[in-house]
């Protein structure tokens, strides 16, 4: 039987999931008033939407001259197959430095039209980015591991020429700095940082890889399906829709958070609020005598903390007991095989409920 915590130590909102994450209830109420639910998303007033959507996020993420967001229905992971079809060349090197940045190096390495990517890894709870290479084309890595909590810098690698980069920002865009312009896509879908629900992928593409969308999808010896091929999904996104039906409550919700993050100050506003959340993780479990982060210092994600226990310590258990309270979604990654919580710190969680979620710890701690 699970331990019953004082209601005075419980969180105001017990939701620390690493994706989907916290939805904020101001934009539960703003879906539930919208009038768009069950309409044509061909119709202006959708478009609108996608359109105010497209137009907060160039004032998020400061957006350079020239760079578009294209959007498309399908997540990350739809994204990936994308990126494989449209924008790799002949050759992709990869920085994998947990389950999620494989997974794109996967997509690469079985297209049987492209050559053998070049695949770097390091240890889970480390990160790394890919170097320069003969006869790359394109490099990809996360700016954020979900599944670890490890974080990447975004700068383009030195003596790479006129190869793309690809950042996988799913767990980190709205909730850590970037400058746009040392990417050429930048994607992410928005179940995270911008507090939505799943399937809609989001891409800030610049201007070589909308060029080399276009000539690669006209290549008459590649079959690019219509739902992978970038061209297709940029003219879409020029007119404010994309190629097939959008789920409407998942734009509804994208909007009214990019327009509280902008509202509160924008990246800075968001990346402060991640960090004084994770910040308060790390502090804690430094000091503790039962725990310790799995991430070294040079790699902690602001947004995603991951943390070890003693093995005296049953973190499966404990993340059940949080649960049974409610406070959910604290387990860790399940490939990783970790005894460790994963507490997902995104911009709609309050700092506040993070300081009180690591009380409610130390209470279950001290009575097993």
């Amino acid at each position: 039987m699970s331990a019953v915590i004082p209601d005075d130590l419980l969180p105001l909102d017990g939701r620390f999931g690493s994706g989907p994450a916290k939805v904020r209830p101001e934009a539960v109420a703003a879906l539930a008033q919208s009038p768009l639910l069950g309409t044509s998303h061909r119709q202006p007033a959708v478009k609108n939407l996608v359109a105010k959507v497209q137009d907060l996020a160039a004032d998020l993420f400061n957006a350079p001259n020239g760079y578009e967001l294209v959007l498309g229905n399908g997540g990350a992971t739809m994204f990936w197959d994308v990126a494989t079809c449209s924008l790799v060349e002949q050759r992709s090197a990869h920085g994998v430095f947990g389950e999620f940045s494989k997974k794109f190096a996967t997509a690469t390495a079985r297209a049987p039209f492209l050559a053998e990517p070049v695949v770097i890894e390091s240890e889970p709870g480390t990160s790394v980015v890919p170097t320069a290479v003969e006869g790359v084309d394109l490099y990809a890595w996360a700016q954020n591991e979900t599944s670890t909590g490890a974080a990447a810098p975004v700068d383009r690698p030195e003596g790479i020429g006129d190869a793309l980069v690809l950042v996988d920002a799913t767990s980190s865009a709205g909730g850590m700095h970037v400058d746009l312009a040392e990417t050429d896509v930048y994607y992410f879908a928005p179940q995270k940082n911008f507090s939505s629900d799943g399937g809609l992928w989001l891409a800030w593409c610049s201007p070589a890889a909308l060029e080399r969308a276009a000539r690669l999808t006209e290549r008459t010896d590649r079959w690019v399906p219509e739902s992978l091929n970038l061209t297709v999904a940029a003219t879409n996104s020029r007119a404010n829709q994309t190629l097939n039906t959008p789920a409407i409550a998942t734009l509804v919700l994208l909007a009214d958070q990019l327009a509280w993050l902008v509202d509160n100050g924008g990246l800075d506003f968001a990346a402060g609020r991640t960090k004084a959340s994770t910040d308060l993780v790390y502090e804690w479990a430094d000091n503790h005598a039962l725990a310790r982060p799995f991430v070294a210092p040079e790699f902690r994600s602001p947004v995603v903390a991951t943390i070890d226990f003693d093995d005296t310590v049953d973190a499966k258990k404990l993340a059940a007991d949080l649960r049974a309270n409610g406070i959910v979604d604290t387990e860790p990654y399940r490939k990783l095989g970790r005894n460790q919580l994963r507490i997902g710190c995104f911009a709609s969680v309050d700092p506040d409920d993070v300081r009180r979620l690591l009380t409610c710890i130390d209470w279950l701690l001290e009575h097993r």
